[in-house]
């Protein structure tokens, strides 16, 4: 089962590179890296569903054979023999998705960024796509026709010192790669018009016609962070530290806090979701696993991981975007698992 759910999510991960990476000409070794530094995040989202469906098959085939029925003929309590072992091996698998999520997963994605910026810098036409609108952090560049040749029109904004909204037009333009520090493409732009608006008096603004300027975007403009680290590039103790200093800081931003707060609950709640699968798994092959036991725990198990993970997915959006606690926005999925599983040991405990 493992196997199975990592094929999955490795062939996905294939496929979103392949298709944004290989068609814009980027080196094959490249595309080979950024599939390896992605591995851990791979391996992060397997254990948990690979856990509650192969209980279920397992179990399922146990109740199929009727070696339940054998146990509870010899007097001995089923539930309670094979609970123990498979909450133990469910805590198990735990503790190693936690060791996942908690050092290899950051280390990837910190490695993953690092071949990304420099997959750009050799190739800028990886995030610069025809007719289009990239944002880049802070500022935001629409793009007319992109060929080898250029791009044919441009349109940038961004902000000044003084936080006036800066706009720059201009006609064809191209794009280099950069060799300084930090600056990760050159924009080659052929007379460019700038205009500054004027934040505090709508009726002022300067405008600035040249015949050629260049224009350098700097590597931090693909970082999402305002901190400059990702949330997801942290461990649980870096997490901690910064949540205590963005909340000592006045001036953070509740969003933003907020966005730490939810990877730090995510890296325990996915990796202990492996126990609460395991707690589910039991009643539910015994419920359901008389006839074709194997069958309908890997049916059973596939739709329980297709619901969790669109649960953890609309909580992880919903918090982000909203202020709603990070911990309840986490573990919602994993109460919601383990409230069924009650439900279901109640229903097997009257069989």
């Amino acid at each position: 089962m493992f196997l199975f759910y990592f094929l999955i999510f490795f062939v996905n991960q294939i496929l979103v590179l392949m298709l944004k990476l290989l068609g814009k000409n980027l080196p094959f070794w490249d595309v080979v890296l950024l599939i390896y530094y992605s591995l851990p995040s791979i391996l992060s989202q397997t254990a948990p569903f690979a856990t509650l469906t192969g209980f279920l098959m397992c179990l399922g085939r146990m109740n199929t054979d009727n070696e339940i029925l054998i146990l509870r003929a010899s007097g001995q309590n089923p539930r309670l023999i094979i609970l123990v072992p498979v909450l133990a091996l469910g805590l198990l698998i735990s503790g190693f998705s936690f060791f996942i999520n908690d050092y290899l997963f950051p280390a990837g994605m910190i490695k993953y960024r690092e071949q990304y910026l420099i997959s750009i810098s050799r190739n800028p036409f990886v995030e610069i796509e025809s007719n289009s609108v990239k944002k880049l952090r802070e500022n935001t560049i629409v793009t007319g026709e992109v060929s080898k040749n250029g791009i044919s029109d441009v349109v940038f904004f961004d902000k000044d010192e003084n936080y006036n909204t800066r706009i720059i037009v201009a006609g064809n333009s191209s794009i280099d790669s950069a060799e300084e520090t930090g600056v990760s493409m050159h924009l080659n732009m052929n007379d460019p018009v700038v205009a500054v608006l004027d934040n505090q008096n709508s009726k002022k603004f300067e405008l600035i016609k040249a015949k050629k300027m260049t224009l350098n975007i700097f590597e931090s403009a693909f970082i999402d962070s305002g901190y400059g680290i990702d949330p997801g590039e942290m461990t649980t103790y870096d997490l901690r530290q910064q949540i205590k200093k963005m909340k000592a800081d006045e001036n953070t931003v509740p969003q933003d806090l907020n966005r730490y707060i939810l990877e730090y609950n995510r890296k325990y709640s996915f990796s202990f979701g492996a126990l609460f699968f395991a707690f589910l798994a039991l009643p539910l092959a015994l419920i359901f696993g008389k006839q074709n036991g194997v069958f309908a725990g890997f049916i059973i198990g596939v739709v329980i991981s297709v619901l969790y993970w669109s649960l953890i997915w609309i909580f992880i959006i919903f918090g982000s975007r909203t202020e709603m606690n990070g911990f309840i926005a986490m573990w919602i999925p994993n109460f919601v698992v383990g409230i069924a599983g009650f439900a279901f040991y109640s229903i097997m405990m009257r069989q």
